[in-house]
């Protein structure tokens, strides 16, 4: 999940949200998935929500609002309204400073520390994963690292994202030539299969990767995840505000080992929020490490 509301989807012109109905339904988001939406964005879940409710045939915000929480399609209903109100724009290999971090800096010392205590047993933990195409990436610099040497691995990512559609789409693993516009020309030549104008990820590097729908607002689906060593959740938490973030991030101080790095956004900080990671600066990247 990387951003809400990033682009304005046409709605029903003559349906409008009243101040109270914005404030019920914005409630109720927060209340189930934790995102907040801010009153300057009133008129995008105007937009946003007109459609669903037009699909539904209903008749104002207020109808939808009571159908949500007692019609006996609800369930159905929250994942449409999760995949509205968020939007997935990403790509392979964004921010390239952080993940050649991961890549040249965090990931070979990780695996070095791990051999050094006889072990090969990675996880890693992808939360808010979207289309796929930040776990992929990041099973790509893994299979870099290890080569021949995977076989001997027991490497698991996790990815997770909020949306059962988006996570359906990472689970396919096939992608436009607009997902790689980010992607080094020699990493697609290796990771990839082109069929015809699309681009399957190879079966060796999918198999690492492991997808579910997760909703980081249930602290009892985070501890499922299993304990890891590096966790990423990219332009994620800008969205929560300061109680949200709190909760979400003391469940990934709890999910990581001792040592682990905590991967956010380049516009993300954790200031204000714990003061249980470590900053470590590199260029062009901050990167959090568990202290304790």
């Amino acid at each position: 999940m990387s951003s809400i509301f990033s682009k304005t989807i046409s709605g029903d012109k003559d349906l409008k949200i009243t101040e109270q109905e914005f404030r019920q339904l914005r409630d109720f988001v927060y209340g189930q998935c934790g995102i907040f939406i801010p009153d300057n964005r009133q008129y995008l879940m105007e937009n946003r929500l007109s459609n669903r409710i037009k699909a539904l045939n209903l008749k104002s915000f207020g109808e939808y609002f009571y159908f949500l929480q007692y019609d006996s399609d609800r369930r159905q209903e929250m994942g449409k309204l999760f995949e509205v109100i968020t939007t997935n724009e990403t790509s392979f290999f964004r921010n390239p400073p952080q993940i050649q971090v991961f890549q040249d800096t965090i990931l070979p010392g990780l695996l070095a520390e791990l051999r050094k205590k006889g072990r090969r047993r990675l996880r890693i933990w992808s939360a808010g994963c979207s289309t796929g195409e930040e776990p992929y990436t990041l099973a790509i610099c893994i299979h870099r690292a290890l080569g021949n040497e995977l076989p001997l691995w027991d490497v698991r990512i996790t990815a997770n994202d909020l949306s059962a559609r988006v996570v359906d789409a990472a689970k396919n693993g096939v992608y436009s030539s607009y997902a790689l516009r980010t992607t080094p020309k020699d990493v697609i030549d290796q990771y990839f299969i082109q069929e015809e104008r699309l681009f399957r990820i190879r079966p060796d590097v999918q198999r690492l990767v492991s997808f579910g729908q997760i909703n980081l607002n249930e602290r009892a689906q985070l501890k499922l995840v299993e304990r890891s060593e590096v966790v990423f959740c990219r332009n994620v938490i800008i969205y929560f505000d300061e109680d949200m973030k709190r909760r979400v991030i003391n469940a990934f101080y709890d999910n990581l080992v001792p040592d682990g790095y905590l991967f956010i956004g380049h516009s993300e900080s954790l200031h204000n929020i714990t003061r249980a990671f470590k900053p470590e600066h590199h260029p062009g990247a901050i990167i959090y490490k568990k202290l304790g």
